[in-house]
């Protein structure tokens, strides 16, 4: 048999599942059902039939994504997963797998598709006892045909990587709940599918454990780069793992978007509930709150033009860039004024570096220490140190308190002004002639020379 029976079925090379218009329908006349459905009916009005468990569930998963689905008990999560690896057969829609359609196929192409495709990792772990940790996590590897040498071995390097190293030997029941659920996630990892199912796999965990379990799997995935789809009741879980969250209720899907996009611009009311207990501190970062600053010279404009922005903008303080809008550190007005008074032409002497600069993609929990040490606002670089933005104390303040923010530009108030407007324009006037002298004095270009910029 072909390994795509389904040849016209074609996904995007980014794309690891595709599921499209799925349904599960628990009950009688499931056709009766399904057409109230589509014309829009919600679960209480077709309960006298039965139980819609999942409505119309479409989106894709990306490959290498951790995609998470969130929702209380009852929503239809745990459902929808176990129809993506046909565990149960939709009522309706379909699931496509690396390509592969898998709804309405034999059910031994299914197992196929399976063994080759895609792990699942239970709730309740779902280990063999009578055998031991090293023969569970290879188990997968078994049932694909794979020799007992190879197994063994491949199965001793996962379990190293999820810290199980030296526990082969062990029967499940000498290790704790934190390690059984290792095992479980070994076993998975082991099989070398493509897509790993885990369906509410921590929630059965201690916090500190599951926290460290959470930290593991993202470990895991950027450095195997598999594709996850991860069940969860828990919000703080979501937003921790997820790269998309999809939010469900009553069987429908009713947002999908990043943890940031969830967070900060809720779908309806039911998703602002949901979220509004979160730990926006370790969801949001400098990137998601950053304010574009105007208080910003580039090196080669000198110390009057520096001067001036901090009077126009009643800031103590501003940005120095150079090529490339690469930060360069802070002036403050003090010190350039005293350039200006002596006739300087060159800011810098006066460039400070001694101030707190955070990356883009670093979670506000990370930015509390930068904040409180210094008075001035964050600078927010990329990896080329290039200035994207500025976080000052408010603005910090105001996210983590969910409070609504203008995010159009606006002028980031460092410090308070500690020179009076009047002073400073008085030097710029005073100083105006000496540099307009400076200048005539400077000796005008040979032939075929170039003027300095």
């Amino acid at each position: 048999m072909p390994d795509n029976p389904n040849p016209g079925q074609q996904l995007p090379e980014t794309t690891a599942l595709e599921v499209r218009h799925l349904t599960k329908f628990f009950g009688r006349r499931p056709r009766e059902a399904l057409e109230r459905l589509t014309q829009g009916a919600g679960r209480d009005e077709v309960a006298s039939l039965g139980t819609a468990a999942v409505i119309d569930a479409d989106f894709d998963v990306r490959r290498g994504e951790i995609f998470v689905v969130m929702g209380l008990s009852g929503s239809g999560k745990s459902t929808l997963i176990r129809m993506l690896n046909g565990l149960v057969e939709p009522t309706d829609g379909t699931v496509t797998v690396m390509g592969e359609q898998i709804t309405d196929v034999a059910p031994k192409r299914l197992r196929a598709v399976r063994r080759r495709r895609v792990s699942m990792v239970f709730q309740h772990f779902a280990l063999l006892p009578h055998r031991t940790v090293r023969e569970n996590a290879a188990y997968g590897l078994e049932i694909q045909g794979v020799p007992l040498a190879e197994r063994r071995a491949r199965a001793d390097r996962i379990l190293d990587r999820v810290g199980l190293g030296g526990w082969g030997d062990k029967m499940p029941a000498e290790l704790s709940g934190g390690m059984q659920q290792r095992v479980g996630l070994a076993r998975a990892l082991a099989s070398d599918t493509d897509i790993l199912l885990m369906d509410e796999a921590f929630s059965a965990l201690d916090p500190l454990i599951r926290r460290e379990m959470q930290e593991q799997l993202v470990e895991l995935q950027q450095e195997l780069g598999k594709t996850i789809v991860f069940i969860t009741h828990d919000l703080n879980e979501a937003m921790f793992l997820g790269d998309r969250i999809a939010v469900m209720r009553d069987g429908r899907i009713v947002q999908l978007g990043t943890a940031e996009e969830i967070l900060t611009d809720p779908a309806d009311d039911y998703v602002a509930q949901f979220v509004q207990d979160v730990d926006r501190a370790r969801v949001l970062t400098a990137g998601n709150v950053m304010e574009a600053p105007r208080a910003v010279v580039t090196a080669s404009a000198g110390p009057r033009a520096a001067l001036r922005s901090m009077r126009d903008l009643q800031t103590s303080m501003v940005f120095v860039v150079g090529n490339g809008r690469r930060l360069l550190g802070v002036a403050h007005d003090r010190d350039v004024l005293r350039l200006v008074q002596r006739g300087e032409r060159d800011l810098a002497g006066v460039i400070s570096d001694d101030h707190p600069v955070v990356g883009v993609d670093e979670h506000l929990s990370e930015l509390f220490g930068s904040a409180v040490e210094s008075q001035l606002p964050l600078a927010v670089v990329d990896d080329q140190g290039r200035l994207l933005g500025a976080v000052p104390r408010v603005t910090l303040l105001a996210a983590l308190g969910n409070v609504p923010t203008d995010t159009a530009e606006q002028a980031i108030i460092a410090t308070p002004a500690t020179i009076p407007v009047d002073v400073i324009t008085a030097t710029l006037h005073r100083t105006a002639a000496a540099e307009a002298a400076a200048a005539d004095a400077t000796p005008a270009p040979a032939a075929g020379e170039r003027s300095p910029a």
